[in-house]
């Protein structure tokens, strides 16, 4: 047992380090600092190269303008010798003058040997390359050009021939260590990659720290995502940060004010629907229990439970009218008449119950709109409207024209409606706290949706013992929806 326990220990401790590998290989953070190493290393790299061909160029040409003055200079003593001057007399003149630069050498030749050099301790290259110093040897004409020893050096050099009355004399060989030179460079090229190298891996310890820092909000944001549940949703990340964090920060707040409204609205929803289900059921289970075998009990009886349950249907359906109105297809749109459309509400709301009907107003025009949602919500309203009055009362139906918006309303002349349950009533499961009536308490939130449908919106105006007025609201061309089949209105 102690054995097996210590290798589910061995193998757990094997897992935990391989997750954090993995979780440290494939991190935000960890490929933040790739990607900035891969891109400060390439500019490195192609910095280094171009300097590198660049310091080249510039010796080639520093080291031709070198040569093509110490022929001038060559040249110059040649044609100001005096007459009894000799070859060797000339060449120790320039030698006196001469002051010899790094990895640059200078052979004089007289009747193709050598005469004088400088520096006078050769290097071993050009001691041990006979063939390259005889070649110089027998140059009797100006020659400029690049040629290698047998050590592989390769040197530059350019010949002056001294000439005395036509006469070849002797030649002046100055020639530069191209290889040396080059190595002084690669040297000095190579430093600077060391120092780049120390200095990258310096900036990526840093910037390693630094993205730390800068990612801090992200893993806080996830772990408040972690510990966020359908039971918890009050957590929220500290803005501190006035960039694109902080605004991810905001964002991801707005976000779970959002969800907490959307879980409180829903346990709400379940709520309310659970409580309105459980009277009717209540009921039909009561009843149900106490029927007797009396035919006339019976037939009362199921009337009751009928009655019962067509009040749960109609509250079903309400319900999922309400769920259907955030969808796309909601609604069909149609170019629709204003005036024939309140004449079609006013006969429909006819035949709900005896009132005095009446048209208050009658618009003109056409509005684009879903012609049965539309009448679907007035009609909500005049039946409200009917069990908020009795037989005889008045209740009016109007349209109107305002500018881009068009206006029907419902208006009737019961109790009214107290100012503090305005708003509330159009919620989910709300009743005015004067209502004659009970309902499922979702006719005017039904009413809200359709407008909201349109782009438009619901208006109440009413006072305690003056009536009320339901005033629906949708623009003339709702923003978004009208198809290509429907011409742009003008009026």
């Amino acid at each position: 047992m102690g054995v097996q326990r210590d290798l589910r220990s061995g193998k757990s401790f094997w897992l935990m380090i391989r997750s954090f590998c993995q979780k440290l290989l494939t991190g935000v953070r960890t490929r933040i600092l790739a990607w900035y190493v891969v891109l400060i290393a390439l500019c490195g790299l192609i910095s280094i190269l171009a300097v590198r061909e660049i310091l080249f160029l510039q010796l080639q040409e520093r080291l031709e303008q070198s040569l093509e003055r110490e022929a001038a200079q060559m040249q110059l003593l040649a044609k100001n010798r005096s007459r009894n001057q000799s070859a060797a007399q000339v060449f120790d003149r320039y030698f006196e003058r001469y002051i010899a630069h790094d990895n640059e050498f200078t052979l004089a030749f007289i009747g193709g040997r050598l005469y004088r050099t400088m520096p006078e301790a050769f290097p071993g290259s050009l001691r041990a390359s006979g063939a390259l110093v005889d070649y110089w040897g027998r140059l009797q004409l100006q020659e400029e050009g690049t040629r290698s020893s047998s050590m592989g050096e390769k040197f530059l050099y350019i010949s002056v021939p001294l000439q005395f009355e036509g006469r070849l004399q002797g030649t002046l060989v100055v020639a530069y260590c191209i290889s040396c030179e080059r190595q002084e460079v690669e040297r000095s090229v190579q430093l600077v990659a060391q120092v780049f190298l120390a200095v990258m891996v310096l900036a990526s310890t840093l910037a390693w720290i630094t993205a730390g820092r800068v990612l801090a909000p992200l893993r806080l944001l996830a772990e408040t995502a972690h510990s966020i549940s359908e039971t918890d949703l009050t957590q929220r990340l500290a803005i501190d940060d006035p960039g694109e964090l902080g605004e991810l920060a905001l964002t991801f707040n707005q976000m779970l004010d959002r969800l907490e409204n959307a879980f409180a609205s829903q346990r709400q929803f379940i709520s309310d629907a659970g409580h309105e289900l459980r009277t009717p059921i209540t009921i039909i289970r009561g009843h149900l229990e106490l029927m007797g075998d009396d035919p006339a009990e019976r037939a009362e009886t199921m009337a009751l439970v009928q009655d019962e349950l067509d009040r749960i249907n109609r509250f079903v359906e309400d319900l999922l009218l309400l769920a259907k109105a955030e969808r796309p297809d909601f609604l069909f749109l149609e170019l629709v008449d204003i005036g024939d459309l309140t004449d079609e509400l006013l006969a429909k709301a006819r035949a709900l119950a005896p009132r005095r009907w009446c048209i208050e107003a009658q618009g003109s025009g056409q509005v684009v709109a879903d012609r049965q949602r539309l009448t679907q919500a007035v009609m909500n309203l005049a039946q409200n409207a009917v069990k908020q009055t009795r037989p005889g009362d008045r209740i009016a139906i109007g349209t109107a024209l305002r500018g881009r918006w068009v206006h029907v309303w419902v208006s009737d002349s019961g109790p009214g409606i107290a100012p503090e349950d305005h708003q509330r009533i159009f919620e989910r499961f709300e009743r005015g706290s004067a209502s004659h009536y009970e309902g499922s308490g979702l006719g005017l939130a039904i009413v809200r949706a359709i407008a909201a449908a349109h782009g438009g919106s619901v208006q109440l105006e009413s006072e305690v013992g003056k009536g009320a007025t339901f005033i629906v609201i949708v623009p003339l061309d709702p923003p978004g929806q009208i198809t290509d089949d429907l011409q742009p209105l003008r009026h």
